[in-house]
């Protein structure tokens, strides 16, 4: 693809221009939002999303729609899986309903930032080192493994990093609205808003980590990655009140996702050996008797392990709410 620099300056200016109006339209005012408000917003980015990679097959072929379709739905489903560990969060601080929307907006604003910067290295470690491709796969591979065997979702609300930040700074025991920082008896504390900020901050570093190695995984245009991440985190605060009590239903997500990590890993890595230059691999010639996985196969892939993930997962939740049912209706029967 050949995007100048006018396309990413327009590009990322209409990103923060639709954060920015976000924030004075829906967050500034503390509300929780009903599920209607939710839908039709999340309803209008899905479609957005969607409308942009229709431009972008138009325009620039679909190879490259392709990649952007792939790395969009690899995106969102990591997103939904970020916004799991948001739950967490909320539920772990205790915050108010109708304080959430404030910090999921920053906590979204803060995982572009953080996603952004990721991706300008990586694509600056692709097109200088081709070895790279090798690191990343094996990184991914090791994710997948972490996520198809975590036992258990701790709360970061008691783990060793917010433990850390409660020993430098004083904490207040209260919210105090949304405030950040509250005085009293003449001395500054942080309120706990911040440190539910500080530790959803925490988060998206730590998701970062695989998401920009799975879609580079799919695409290695920088371009494709930043809208693909951009669209895959708008609406993402309003997907979290529309779905948060299905979030708890999709007990086979994190499979799910290890599986399409385990799929981009050894995709990244069959690439990498076409790439190859390592002097000790193949006498530093490239190695290509194994065929490349095509984006069609990809994407065909990943939509389909997410369908049966979450249709395995409603499944065995309606199966185990019927067996949880039973033993009552018979205890009144009687």
């Amino acid at each position: 693809m050949n995007i100048t620099p006018l396309v990413w300056i327009i590009t990322i200016a209409v990103t923060i221009a639709f954060f920015v109006w976000e924030f004075f339209a829906h967050v500034r005012k503390p509300h929780e939002p009903t599920v209607g408000e939710s839908a039709r917003w999340s309803a209008f980015y899905i479609g957005l999303a969607l409308l942009f990679g229709v431009g972008v097959g138009v325009f620039s072929g679909w190879g490259y729609g392709g990649e952007y379709f792939a790395g969009y739905l690899t995106e969102k489903a990591l997103s939904i899986d970020n916004l799991f560990v948001f739950l967490i969060v909320m539920t772990g601080f205790a915050v108010p309903k109708m304080y959430q929307q404030k910090v999921l907006m920053i906590g979204i604003v803060i995982a572009l930032i953080m996603r952004g910067a990721f991706i300008a290295v990586g694509a600056a470690l692709i097109e200088n080192f081709s070895w790279v491709f090798y690191l990343f796969g094996a990184l991914l591979l090791f994710l997948a493994y972490r996520q198809a065997f975590a036992h258990g979702e701790s709360n970061p609300a008691d783990g060793w990093f917010m433990r850390l930040v409660r020993r430098v700074l004083p904490v207040s025991d209260e919210y105090d609205g949304d405030r950040l920082t509250v005085k009293k008896d003449g001395r500054r504390f942080v309120t706990p808003m911040l440190l539910v900020i500080v530790a959803i901050g925490f988060i998206d570093l730590v998701f970062a980590v695989d998401s920009i190695p799975a879609i580079y995984g799919l695409t290695e245009e920088a371009y494709l990655v930043f809208t693909a991440n951009a669209f895959a985190l708008m609406g993402l605060r309003q997907l979290y009140f529309l779905i948060g009590g299905l979030l708890e239903r999709l007990v086979y997500l994190a499979q799910g996702l290890a599986v399409i990590l385990a799929f981009i890993g050894v995709k990244l890595l069959i690439h990498a050996l076409h790439k190859n230059e390592l002097p000790f691999i193949n006498g530093g010639e490239h190695v290509t008797f194994i065929p490349e996985i095509p984006i069609w196969l990809s994407l065909l892939f990943i939509a389909a392990t997410v369908a049966v993930a979450t249709i395995a997962s409603l499944l065995k939740t309606r199966k185990d709410a019927r067996g949880d049912a039973l033993p009552v209706a018979r205890h009144d029967s009687r």
